[in-house]
């Protein structure tokens, strides 16, 4: 590929190509190379509700929901088939102004009338796939879905001029397909990064559950697990600070229930927040110390404070436990990271009407202790796992940072 000048005078060309082509791309109106999709599903020929989730495109509602939203009869929604597109003007965070997407996981399905929809009339289908998942068109659905005219989480975006936007497109197809190819090639590749940092995850899950249960034996058959409470290795149980969150100080961080990753259960360090008014010492998270998510959907969620996570307070919605010297932190948080325990905080959180669990049914939970010298080896094993999956998921950020930035210059 090699860095060409993306303009010149009134001609258009992106900022990278590949080697051999230099003309301009001109540019069309939706409606010049797509027509509108208006078939209804009127002898129900699909009984397949769709949505578009802007992440992983066109899906079936059951299997992305686990329920169903659309009406049970669907006669009167269009009927999307393979290769045809819609546009949802739903807003999301990332996507200030809605998706496009393709459908590619089935051969037909049923789609709102909210939606707009339709085919191609000419172009390589995953080059126009692809360019719109660049998102350079929003810069024309900017102009026609007016401030302040968005209702119920949809953009005003009339059909008509919907089909008027203008795109910038090579119109040779060799073109079309080379960048296509090389874009998909990249998709698959993240693919497999994807599936190799969910498959560590899973093998870390697993394993640390087998070794907890004592069914992958790590220890002299001899030694003996002790049933504890974490009341019993653990003190405090001290509920966090009722403030606001505050634009960062650069000294002292915030953390809440949103401030855990759902995955990692590590401080997410992207964005830092500092508590506002005065900081006591007795809400400041130290060495030992394990946080627990105390009610909402995040219920249960668990975080061990690094050092390296800094001068770190924590918020009203958290409760801090303190682990007794003579017990290993790291043991202990595993014991929160497995089956057993979302089991237990299932039950516990569904004894009153809203999820939650309180200091003291935290004290009750109860798990299996082996000597100091196993609990650090059964952390040091899970450290090792972790560093591993931080690593192949550091990749996996670097080849999705890749593939953004290479939407940004292949595309007008």
């Amino acid at each position: 590929m090699a860095n060409v000048s993306s303009s010149n005078g009134l001609e258009k060309r992106p900022k990278l190509r590949f080697p051999g082509f230099d003309e301009p791309w001109k540019v069309e109106k939706l409606s010049d190379f797509a027509e509108r999709v208006t078939r209804k599903n009127i002898n129900n020929e699909t009984s397949l509700p769709l949505t578009i989730s802007s992440k992983d495109g066109l899906v079936d509602q059951i299997s992305y929901f686990n329920k169903t939203v659309a009406s049970k009869d669907m006669s009167g929604y269009y009927l999307l088939k393979s290769g045809e597109y819609a546009y949802n003007k739903s807003y999301s965070v990332g996507y200030d102004f809605g998706s496009i997407k393709r459908l590619d996981r089935y051969d037909m399905g049923a789609l709102s009338t909210l939606y707009i929809c339709f085919a191609l009339k000419k172009h390589d289908s995953d080059f126009i796939k692809i360019y719109f998942d660049s998102l350079k068109w929003y810069r024309e659905i900017y102009m026609i879905s007016a401030e302040g005219a968005r209702n119920h989480g949809l953009l005003n975006v009339p059909t008509n001029e919907f089909f008027d936007t203008k795109h910038y497109i090579p119109q040779n197809t060799t073109e079309q397909r080379k960048i296509a190819d090389f874009l998909i090639a990249l998709d698959r590749r993240i693919a497999v990064q994807q599936s190799l940092v969910e498959n560590l995850k899973k093998y870390k899950r697993g394993l640390i559950s087998e070794i907890l249960r004592q069914k992958l034996t790590i220890t002299q058959k001899d030694e003996k697990w002790v049933d504890i409470s974490l009341n019993d290795v653990a003190e405090g149980f001290e509920y966090g600070m009722n403030a606001a969150a505050t634009t960062y100080d650069k000294i002292h961080k915030y953390i809440r229930i949103t401030d855990i990753d759902d995955d990692f259960h590590t401080y997410i360090d992207v964005d830092p927040v500092s508590p506002s008014g005065v900081l006591e010492d007795k809400y400041r998270v130290g060495v030992n110390d394990i946080l627990f998510a105390r009610t909402g959907a995040s219920v249960g969620k668990s975080y061990l404070y690094k050092e390296s996570d800094g001068d770190l307070y924590f918020a009203g919605f958290l409760i801090r436990i303190h682990v007794k010297d003579d017990v290993d932190s790291g043991y202990v948080f595993l014991n929160t990271l497995t089956e057993e325990y979302d089991k237990w905080v299932l039950l516990e959180s569904a004894r009153s009407g809203q999820p939650g669990i309180n200091a003291e049914q935290y004290r009750r939970y109860r798990f299996n202790l082996p000597s100091l010298k196993t609990q650090k080896r059964i952390s040091k094993i899970a450290q090792t796992i972790d560093e591993r999956i931080k690593k192949e998921n550091q990749r996996l950020h670097l080849l999705r940072a890749l593939k953004e930035g290479m939407l940004q210059q292949l595309f007008i």
